[in-house]
């Protein structure tokens, strides 16, 4: 089966900046540890000092990004990935682009000339971490961009689509034209519920999007909070997969099959009017470094091969190793091979 070009994701590109920084350092910015933010305009200086004083590491992060370049490390097919996503005209995006075209995916950047990069710094000190998020250029994307005939040209070799929720705050007319297409070409189209404020105050773009995804993504909490949102009733994860998966669709030739990872806990498959749990693999405690990417990650494993065709156990045991591969480094990284058979 030829996989080039064969997945295409699109969302919000971010710059991980990430260094062991001093106490100093937190201080001057403001920052507590084992949070996560949105930068202020008082962070707004931090990334260059970060980078001017610390040992930075950088890698190219955002949710949908982390799961496309996680799907094309298991694929280990060079180009099988696509990427679209906002990033400014600077050295940030330099970086990024560079990153993610040594890690083999096929990256087609829309250039804000007016905006920088969208970054994350992740400040470590003692082994603990605190993320602040500037979202800055990520947030500019433009539909025009999507209808280049060099970029539509990406969505027409595609079989299989992948786009986090979080894109919805940004160009919800670029997740729809995806959409649409797919359903009238009977191709897979794989959406992310990626947080509960994106189910709660984005509500009605994610219910206009929803027709036409064929695979619903999320955790338990995402989870909750859409059937809260939706007056369900109902807190029990296996009866919202259900619900979820029966919902309306465009392309009424695929059922929509929902899954659902809850940490620790078995992951929910709702498919064909029944749910069915996979366990996970158990990490013991003294060798989880950081959880933050797994869910990117488990996305990642289970679209490598989904878009090999394979049975839906096979999927969820991808996506159950990468999420594990990756819980072990610190950030959404991952060893040079895989070595999932």
């Amino acid at each position: 089966m030829a996989l080039e070009g064969v997945l295409l994701g699109m969302g919000n590109p971010l710059l991980d900046i990430s260094a062991v920084v001093d106490e100093e350092f937190l201080k001057k910015f403001d920052i507590q540890l084992n949070n996560a933010i949105l930068a202020e305009d008082k962070h707004k200086s931090m990334y260059d000092e970060m980078s001017a004083k610390f040992n930075v590491e950088y890698i190219a992060g955002g949710a949908t990004q982390n799961s496309i370049k996680v799907a094309q490390w298991l694929l280990q097919v060079p180009g099988a990935t696509s990427y679209i996503g906002c990033i400014g005209k600077d050295k940030y995006g330099e970086e990024m682009t560079k990153n993610s075209r040594l890690a083999g995916v096929n990256v087609q950047y829309y250039e804000d000339e007016n905006t920088p990069t969208g970054t994350c710094a992740v400040c470590v000190v003692g082994g603990e971490r605190s993320l602040i998020a500037n979202l800055a250029a990520a947030n500019c994307y433009k539909v025009d961009h999507l209808k280049k005939p060099e970029n539509w040209a990406l969505v027409e070799k595609a079989k299989y689509f992948y786009i986090a929720g979080f894109f919805l705050t940004v160009s919800p007319e670029s997740i729809q034209l995806v959409g649409e297409h797919a359903a009238a070409k009977n191709k897979v189209f794989t959406m992310n519920l990626s947080a509960p404020f994106i189910c709660e105050f984005f509500k009605d773009v994610q219910n206009k999007a929803l027709p036409y995804v064929d695979y619903v993504f999320g955790n338990e909490t995402e989870a909750r909070t859409y059937s809260k949102v939706h007056g369900w009733e109902t807190d029990n994860v296996e009866e919202i997969a259900l619900k979820l998966s029966q919902l309306p669709k465009a392309n009424e030739a695929r059922k929509r099959i929902t899954v659902i990872t809850q940490g620790a806990d078995p992951v929910c498959v709702a498919k064909d009017g029944k749910v069915t749990l996979y366990p996970v693999i158990l990490l013991p405690k003294e060798k989880l470094v950081d959880t933050n990417g797994a869910g990117d990650a488990f996305v990642g494993g289970f679209l490598a091969q989904l878009v090999q065709e394979k049975p839906i156990e096979e999927c969820v045991r991808a996506g159950c190793y990468a999420a594990n591969v990756v819980i072990q480094r610190s950030g959404c990284t991952y060893p040079e091979k895989p070595d999932f058979h």
